[in-house]
């Protein structure tokens, strides 16, 4: 920013210098010095930066901070105008028939600067406070996002645990040991992935999709060949950011009121696709239609779910509850692609 500065009023001063005041020396030596004047500025950016947080002037604005703030001005400006005014007298840029003393320099140029100093100075604090309220949306939002998954982790174990349980109970009793083993050693995998991404509110489509798969070979236990299950994410795709816990409760809700409502089953199938900037990711099951109502208050976390992807994306993100065919069920949510 600060060169950006410089070098727009080194600029105009060479121009003042050749066509204004029709003087046809050196210009290099204009141009540098004034490029090189707003160096204690960019300097002492840093320094402002501190301050204006350890002593806000937006909220709660106090005499105290006040007077630091008026004191770091001058201080940096008469700093600046000390440094720009050794550099006139070393190299007298504006080719001056006598030579420029260095008092005359500094109070002339501090007279005339001290407005541009002050915005200077007010830029430096307004940026600082317009990037830290970025930030701390951005935490705030991440941190209610965590919230959210923490609360559909909270509805979702209980009832997973009871169903699982039960479904290695039925194994045991049935003298089936080997499915009742595998069972629990895929219990303890996905609780172990739970608890490792539970404070994350993003993870790679990978490492959901190898999340869902978890849960999936859990169920294809409990249901046998009566649960037909399919996944079609193309790997450009795989390293794409998605919610924690995004597919998951989608095919749980497509296996509750798909597959287990029906004796012969069913199938679900999760299909990943790239629709201009957008992810579209898809849960279908082949029926039957879920109750009108279900779209506001039906699925475990799909309320939930929505409210994650407002936190998270706003309206560039969106779920939709759609009917496939005559006894389809499909479930559509779209994301932002992450600009590259």
């Amino acid at each position: 920013m600060w060169l950006a500065g410089g070098l727009i009023e080194a600029s105009q001063s060479v121009l003042i210098l050749r066509f204004a005041e029709r003087k046809q020396h050196s210009w290099l030596p204009l141009f540098g010095t004034e490029l090189a004047t707003w160096l204690p500025w960019a300097l002492a950016t840093p320094w402002v930066i501190g301050l204006a947080r350890r002593h806000p002037l937006m909220r709660g604005t106090t005499v105290r901070a006040v007077v630091v703030h008026l004191g770091a001005f001058f201080l940096v400006s008469a700093v600046a105008e000390v440094w720009s005014a050794t550099l006139q007298v070393a190299f007298n840029p504006w080719g001056n028939k006598r030579a420029p003393t260095f008092w005359d320099t500094w109070s002339i140029t501090l007279l005339y600067q001290v407005l541009i100093f002050l915005i200077a100075y007010a830029l430096i604090v307004t940026i600082t406070y317009l990037a830290d309220s970025r930030e701390q949306e951005a935490r705030q939002r991440e941190e209610l996002s965590r919230a959210q998954l923490a609360a559909l982790r909270g509805q979702m174990e209980p009832h997973f645990m009871f169903n699982t349980l039960n479904s290695i109970a039925g194994l045991v009793r049935d003298r089936r040991n080997d499915a009742a083993v595998s069972m629990i050693v895929g219990l303890s995998e996905f609780l172990r992935r739970a608890s490792e991404d539970s404070h994350r509110p993003q993870v790679t489509l990978a490492e959901e999709v190898e999340y869902l798969q978890r849960y999936v070979d859990i169920q294809q236990v409990r249901f046998g060949e009566r649960l037909q299950f399919g996944i079609d994410v193309p790997a450009e795709l795989l390293a794409v950011p998605v919610p924690n816990l995004l597919l998951q409760p989608l095919v749980e809700n497509a296996i509750k009121h798909g597959v287990a409502t029906r004796v012969a089953g069913g199938s679900v199938r999760v299909t990943a696709a790239r629709r201009d900037a957008a992810l579209c990711l898809s849960v279908y099951n082949d029926g039957p239609m879920f109750p009108p109502d279900w779209q506001a208050n039906g699925g475990v976390g799909l309320a939930n779910l929505r409210t994650r992807l407002r936190i998270l994306h706003g309206d560039a993100a969106g779920l939709q509850v759609e009917q496939a065919g005559t006894e389809g069920v499909e479930v559509v949510v779209v994301l932002p692609l992450p600009e590259r």
